[in-house]
């Protein structure tokens, strides 16, 4: 299919958000790759502080300096504000947190700046582009938002706009965090009083973890699992960045390669459970620990016009004809 007509074809896509850094990146190159087209001089970032949103542009852009980013370094004066007011672009891709930014700089003359780049044919990546639309009057070319899922879309004259994105994502992040805080303590556990060898693969279903094993953990007993992630939780212990690779959950430090997408304390994972089995995926001859936290995932909002698959039935999935009074 030509580049263009993906394009075109395009509403939205919604990935999981991974946890890792690693996978955050693989996942940046991924969006770049299938929606970033080399004209795009305009691109949409949104997402709460945490969320990943360094990687994933680092992985859509690699080489870009971001002017502000997880580490709280940012670059002054800012290059993209300099170089308007100095009525000289000497770079092709410019980097903005527009929410960061205003602390500096009026919100009028980011949007000015933009404007201008935007002029001269230079791209401009915009965090917190919900928050400088409305002065900026132009949608960009691509959207992603960043929460407990990642939305991509690319606009048309109708939509979707930033403060559709935006709302998808409002308040999703906490699921986000505590599923990744959940995983990390059911892996400490499993590891260090249960015994087992460390988990090596990890995957993501809505507001959960699942936790692969390449053979079946003989003897494992679920309950007894959940009841022992259970009890760390309801003690409210601190969980807190190491390092890059690690974190300190209360006292023990355990390996983790998305140390700052966690909650702050253990309490804050609420209603986490565990499936009482494990389940078996045959494509990759796995075992798998289950687990959930917070309530049952509601329809995207992006999705909330659309038919809800948990409220199909059989008797919606048969052909016509079947399940029919006088159908036999």
């Amino acid at each position: 299919m030509p580049h263009s007509v993906w394009h075109e074809c395009l509403r939205y896509a919604v990935y999981y958000a991974p946890r890792g850094r690693d996978r955050l990146l693989a996942l940046g190159g991924s969006i770049g790759q299938r929606y970033l087209a080399p004209a795009d001089r305009l691109i949409g970032i949104m997402g709460e502080a945490g969320t990943g949103k360094s990687s994933v542009i680092s992985g859509m852009f690699p080489g870009l300096e971001l002017t502000n980013d997880d580490e709280g370094v940012n670059v002054r004066p800012l290059p993209l504000i300099q170089m308007h007011r100095d009525g000289k672009f000497r770079a092709h891709t410019f980097h903005v947190d527009a929410l960061f930014e205003t602390a500096f700089v009026q919100p009028y003359e980011i949007a000015d700046a933009i404007r201008d780049a935007l002029r001269h044919d230079r791209r401009v990546v915009v965090e917190h582009f919900d928050r400088i639309y409305p002065l900026l009057k132009m949608n960009a070319e691509l959207l992603v938002g960043i929460g407990e899922e990642i939305f991509v879309a690319r606009p048309d004259l109708f939509g979707p706009f930033p403060g559709d994105i935006a709302r998808a994502i409002e308040g999703t992040a906490v699921f986000r965090r505590m599923a990744h805080s959940a995983e990390d303590i059911t892996s400490l556990v499993l590891e260090k009083e249960l015994g087992y060898k460390p988990p090596q693969y990890h995957s993501d279903v809505p507001r959960g973890f699942v936790i692969e094993f390449d053979e079946k953990p003989e003897g494992l007993d679920i309950a007894e699992l959940e009841a022992k992630v259970a009890r760390i939780i309801n003690e409210d212990v601190a969980i807190r960045r190491e390092d890059e690779n690690h974190i300190r959950v209360g006292e023990q430090v355990y390996p983790c390669t998305g140390p700052r997408i966690h909650v702050a304390r253990s309490s804050q994972i609420e209603n986490f459970r565990l499936a009482k089995e494990l389940s078996y995926d045959a494509l990759t001859e796995s075992h798998c620990v289950v687990g959930f936290v917070g309530k049952p995932e509601p329809l995207p909002y992006l999705s909330r016009h659309a038919p809800d698959p948990r409220r199909i039935s059989d008797r919606d999935l048969a052909r016509p004809g079947e399940g029919e009074p006088g159908s036999e």
